[in-house]
């Protein structure tokens, strides 16, 4: 098929789309848009029937003058004889003044200087009866013949009138609306957007609402508040979604309630055996036997944490504290496995955070481990004062986080790649944030940064 036959629909599809990048983006912008086209329609057809209804009276305004001059015109003509005369009267400069008397077809009087008007009279004049015309003759004239009674209707007026100043009222009603119609037009895109903006208002309240009690987890709920029926019915709803968060949230702290339980014993296991180990001196079959043990723990500690993963997927503050940002930092990277084609940098002022420094390294850990596992080259841990409190980066040139992954990256067991070689749970960054939320900080993605990824930790000052 030829290029020409895909045109039509590339230009539709071009069409639809610069239709949607124009439309507005918000309810209060559609609704309001909605209102002003509905009001221009309706303003447009009202305009029109009123300036036609206006047009047509103007008109019949006209028609009736001419009759009247017409009649006054026919009191002149003296039908009684053989012969149709027309008699003088003190009044004919005025009865003159654009009329044509006829006999039969017999031109007996003209206006001074008619010209072509006359024509258009003689062709009123021979049609006969009652009968009104429109032509334009260097401007709008409307023409009007009037058979004169008795005598067997042989004599015929023909008036002229100038519509000039009849179009003049006309332009002036057309142009006058239209100003109307503008003003009543932005009055109601102004007024539709004032009254939806407040309409919605309760909505934006809730939806602030809802979105501060899923981060606390809070037990208030819309149901105890008095709103429409329609704000009740999406209280309802989010009352519901509330709800799930809140059970979701409670699954999470019982998840690591319980991986903290089941994994201490053997972690001290594997520190006990350690310890031993390196106390004394051993022999080859010992030091084999401690690698047993380690190795035995290290198993049962990936069993737990798949089997209460594997049952996963179907709040309380922290103690207070303060920490030396930058050396708690520098002895997490200390005891951090860090890849040897990797650069660590650790860069910042001066600054303490209300945490305490073990806390501080839980928060950080998390974060730090999957930048170390997922860059390229170089990580760095940038810490800097906040208006609130203190501030941690970690960065990493990595891949960074998949756009459609972001929405999903601080939910408990989800990774974005299960299958990309390396280990994890997905607890790491959920773990991090709660800590941080405990401790009225937060960490928060930054989607903006490229190449690479940024991970924002912040915590009140110390």
């Amino acid at each position: 098929m030829s290029d020409s036959h895909h045109q039509p629909r590339r230009s539709a599809a071009t069409g639809t789309a610069l239709l949607h990048r124009l439309a507005p983006r918000t309810l209060r912008g559609r609704l309001s848009l909605v209102a002003l086209i509905t009001a221009t329609l309706l303003m447009l057809v009202l305009t029109v029937a009123f300036n036609a209804v206006a047009q047509r009276r103007l008109q019949h305004q006209a028609d009736d003058e001419l009759r009247a001059r017409a009649a006054a015109v026919a009191t002149t003509i003296d039908t009684s004889g053989t012969k149709v005369r027309v008699l003088e009267t003190s009044h004919d400069d005025l009865l003159d003044a654009n009329v044509w008397i006829y006999s039969g077809r017999h031109l007996l009087e003209q206006p001074p200087a008619a010209g072509p008007l006359t024509r258009v009279a003689d062709t009123l004049a021979a049609r006969g009866g009652q009968r009104c015309l429109t032509t334009t003759v260097h401007r709008p004239l409307r023409l009007c013949s009037h058979q004169v009674p008795g005598a067997g209707n042989r004599a015929t007026v023909v008036t002229a009138l100038d519509l000039s100043p009849y179009r003049s009222s006309a332009d002036t009603l057309l142009v006058g609306s239209l100003a109307l119609d503008a003003l009543m037009l932005a009055c109601t895109y102004a007024l539709t957007r004032l009254a939806v903006g407040r309409a919605l208002r309760p909505v934006r309240t809730m939806t602030d609402q809802a979105t501060q009690w899923s981060a606390t987890a809070s037990e208030e709920r819309f149901d105890s508040m008095h709103h429409p029926a329609e704000l009740a019915r999406l209280g309802t709803s989010l009352d519901a979604l509330l709800d799930r968060i809140r059970t979701l949230l409670r699954h999470e702290r019982q998840l690591t309630g319980e991986l903290s339980h089941e994994l201490r014993t053997p972690l001290s296991r594997i520190i006990a055996e350690l310890d031993w180990w390196q106390a004394h001196p051993r022999t080859a079959d010992q030091t084999h036997a401690t690698h047993q043990v380690i190795a035995d723990a290290a198993e049962s500690m990936r069993t737990i944490c798949d089997t209460l993963l594997d049952d996963a997927r179907d709040g309380t503050l922290t103690a207070p504290g303060t920490a030396e940002v930058l050396p708690t930092l520098r002895r997490l990277a200390e005891t951090l496995d860090t890849p040897s084609h990797l650069t660590l940098i650790i860069d910042g002022p001066h600054l303490t955070a209300g945490v305490p420094p073990a806390l501080l390294e839980r928060i950080v850990s998390p974060l730090l481990t999957n930048a170390c596992r997922y860059a390229r080259s170089g990580v760095t841990l940038q810490a800097c004062h906040a208006p609130n409190g203190a501030r941690v980066d970690v960065i990493d040139d990595g891949p960074g986080v998949p756009t459609s992954f972001a929405r999903q990256l601080f939910e408990p067991g989800r990774r974005a790649d299960p299958d990309d070689g390396h280990g994890g749970a997905g607890l790491g960054l959920p773990l991090a944030r709660r800590l941080a939320r405990s401790a009225g900080g937060d960490v928060t993605y930054d989607p903006g940064h490229t190449p690479g990824a940024r991970f924002v930790v912040s915590l009140p000052a110390g």
